[in-house]
């Protein structure tokens, strides 16, 4: 369904990109932007800029850009309709919609429908906790046996589930999902009965308290869930399987609840179970997850990287929490997270401890008990060593091991002083077994890396050659008495058997896949456009006028330049110079918009700066002159020009040589007006050159 303009303008006007953002990763200033590592490509040092100014975010490692309504798509993996109405609901914007049938449901894409089925799965589960005999006496009061409150019940929109067969599937279908969409869901389940027989359908879940698994955002995705009476045949906790919107290894329990915590207190607690979480945010220790019954991931380590660089992991203090916290230690290490690691009395966990205990107590605790993980595992160490020295020479090496998972050499050399320290070794004797085992990883990761080329290189095959564009250096001018005339066609130049690029319809990484020398020149062409259009040259000669005078009969040889380089052309013709901010808002409430989207990360990536100059040069009087000054200015649009003409005239030449080539089937007429023409372009070439100053005459 069509969300009416107007209000998609209105959520425009009412979002700031930094409150979005900040949902899903930790900015911070730098300048006049913010910076932060990607959310979408894993990364140690931050080139994710974010420019509230204009509303727009790029990152220049990956590519990824755009505004608000593209960010909350590319980091949900939504649609834009999703995304409008995901950004309405934070600011509180009512989208006047018809109210949506089964058919409406079933028409929606799979992600969609699944996210709405298992809301509505969530709400059930809430009403048969509140509002049902069976509910109340056994799914509240267990939780009320846990110490939860109504608020805390609330927050983390717990629930019960009956014990019948198919209490959620009948209500399911009565508000209209089909079975279909409940399966994939993972709610319910279906069996095929014997030869010939009826298929047993039936709930996933039945007779047990319900933890939804939010998302960042705070979508329900998936369901935990804890059955309350003995029974051998059934697992005490049963989750949601894989779906299209669920994959547990990128999943951290409580990270909706926890995220501005976790910001707030630069440091992220990370625990192993639902109860845990619950407790301790309770309990006003908020900035706490857990890895949901699984065993930690790089992606729930990543995914706490957005929002802090400081991890504390809060383990059970028996053999399986010490196992299972130091599995986790080297895949945190090597994220380059500072971590920490506490082991809580034998026999508690977080859950039972806080109870115990105390919020105040607990916190003291976790402040007076955790340890770097260099402490935590050589008192691992030298409690199993004693006096056995290669028991102690192994935890050396088992430390160091660790270290060199740390992706940041200065951090491995401040950390092998601390090893030194704790083992009573010389600093020498580590820093050489940290190179030693750096040595060997290397070794392994070539060796890895042939093995893999030698089993691709025997089936590969090798890549046909094909022809290339000159390699000139690119160039433009506006010396129109000495190119009067001078006009290539993208139509003339196929005609001769270039090779130019075809147009790209795809975002602005791609267009990097397919750069040919001249498209450089076009698109510096189009950012001097999108930048400074309407600033004047000359009064009343503004830059617009002047670059499209110049290049009124030729067109650009890459898609999306050539399209960019048309629109100006269009506006100026009805008196109208765009900017950046015209190719921004170009977006259409329809799928079909994918041109303007192109449109819009073109301008974001043409217009926006990597580096700011820090404004401590200014203290020191140094002086950087800007682009914007008239006279670079017009020396960079007049040299950009003359690059732009410069390589065409190189390309006809390159055509006209092979043509040369082949006149032994033509008449000496023709080779002579061949190579007439050659010798036209030739000289274009070389006085190009000279104004440029990449000819040395002799």
């Amino acid at each position: 369904m069509r969300i009416p303009e107007e209000t998609v303008e209105r959520i425009r006007q009412s979002v700031d990109i930094l409150e979005v953002i900040n949902d899903f990763v930790s900015l911070k200033k730098r300048g006049s932007n913010y910076i932060a590592c990607c959310p979408f490509h894993n990364e140690k040092s931050p080139s994710f800029n974010v420019n509230p100014t204009r509303q727009i975010y790029k990152c220049f490692g990956c590519g990824k850009a755009g505004d608000a309504v593209r960010f909350v798509m590319d980091i949900e993996n939504i649609s834009y309709g999703e995304s409008l109405r995901y950004l309405a609901k934070k600011y509180g914007i009512e989208i006047e919609e018809q109210e949506q049938t089964p058919e409406d449901l079933l028409r929606q894409n799979e992600r969609e429908s699944l996210l709405i089925v298992l809301n509505f799965a969530k709400a059930f589960f809430q009403e048969t906790l509140l509002n049902t005999d069976e509910g109340k006496s056994i799914g509240l009061s267990y939780f009320r046996e846990r110490g939860f409150t109504n608020p805390t019940i609330e927050a983390f929109e717990l629930g019960y589930t009956l014990d019948q067969w198919d209490a959620l599937l009948q209500e399911g279908q009565r508000r209209g999902h089909s079975r279909e969409l409940l399966e994939k869901a993972g709610l319910i389940l279906i069996k095929e009965g014997n030869p010939g027989g009826d298929r047993k359908v039936f709930d996933r879940f039945r007779g047990r308290v319900m933890f939804p698994i939010h998302n960042v955002s705070g979508r329900v995705i998936a369901f935990g869930a804890r059955i309350l009476k003995t029974d051998k045949n059934q697992p005490k906790y049963l989750n949601s399987p894989e779906t299209a919107v669920y994959h547990k290894s990128q999943v951290l329990y409580g990270i909706f609840q926890a995220k501005q915590a976790i910001r707030q207190e630069d440091v992220c607690y990370l625990t192993e179970g639902y109860t845990d979480v619950i407790s301790l945010h309770q309990a006003g220790i908020k900035n706490v997850v857990a890895s949901s019954g699984t065993s930690l991931t790089t992606e729930q380590i990543r995914l706490i990287a957005r929002f802090t660089p400081n991890v504390t992991i809060l383990y059970d203090g028996d053999a399986a929490g010490i196992k299972a916290a130091l599995r986790g230690l080297d895949m945190v290490l090597e994220e380059g997270l500072n971590l920490r690691l506490l082991l809580l009395p034998d026999g508690e966990d977080p859950d039972s401890y806080v109870h115990k205990v105390g919020a105040d107590a607990f916190k003291a605790y976790i402040k007076e008990h955790s340890q770097d993980f260099i402490d935590f595992k050589a008192s691992q160490w030298l409690t199993e060593a004693g006096d056995n020295p290669l028991k102690r020479a192994e935890g050396i090496s088992d430390v160091c091991s660790s270290i060199t998972k740390i992706p940041d050499p200065l951090k491995r050399q401040t950390l092998s002083q601390r090893v030194a320290q704790v083992f009573h070794v010389s600093e020498q004797s580590v820093i050489s077994e940290i190179n030693r085992l750096l040595r060997k990883q290397q070794e392994q990761t070539k060796k890895d890396t042939d093995r893999q080329q030698r089993t691709a290189g025997s089936g590969r095959q090798q890549p046909s050659s094909s022809n290339t564009l000159s390699t000139g250096e690119p160039s433009l001018d506006e010396i129109n008495s000495l190119l009067e005339g001078f006009s290539v066609e993208a139509s003339e130049i196929g005609d001769y058997g270039t090779n130019a690029p075809p147009a790209i319809s795809a975002p602005i990484e791609r267009v990097k896949a397919v750069r040919t020398p001249i498209s450089y020149q076009e698109e510096e062409c189009v950012r001097l456009l999108m930048s400074h259009g309407a600033r004047e040259l000359e009064p009343g000669i503004s830059l617009c006028q002047y670059v499209l005078s110049e290049l009124h009969d030729i067109e650009f040889q890459t898609g999306p330049y050539d399209l960019i380089l048309t629109l100006f052309r269009e506006a100026y013709s009805r008196g109208d110079i765009l900017t950046a901010n015209d190719f921004l808002n170009r977006q259409d409430n329809r799928p079909e918009g994918a041109s303007n989207t192109e449109l819009q990360h073109q301008a974001i990536h043409l217009t926006t700066p990597r580096y700011e100059i820090s404004d401590g040069w200014g203290k020191h009087e140094i002086f950087v002159p800007s682009e914007a000054e008239i006279g670079i200015l017009a020396d960079a649009a007049y040299r950009n020009i003359l690059r732009i003409k410069k390589m065409l005239a190189e390309q006809r030449m390159t055509a006209l040589q092979q043509l040369l080539r082949e006149s032994r089937n033509k008449s000496p007429e023709e080779a002579d007006q061949l190579l007439t023409e050659f010798m036209h372009f030739k000289r274009i070439d070389m006085e190009i050159s000279g104004l440029l100053g990449t000819v040395i005459s002799g």
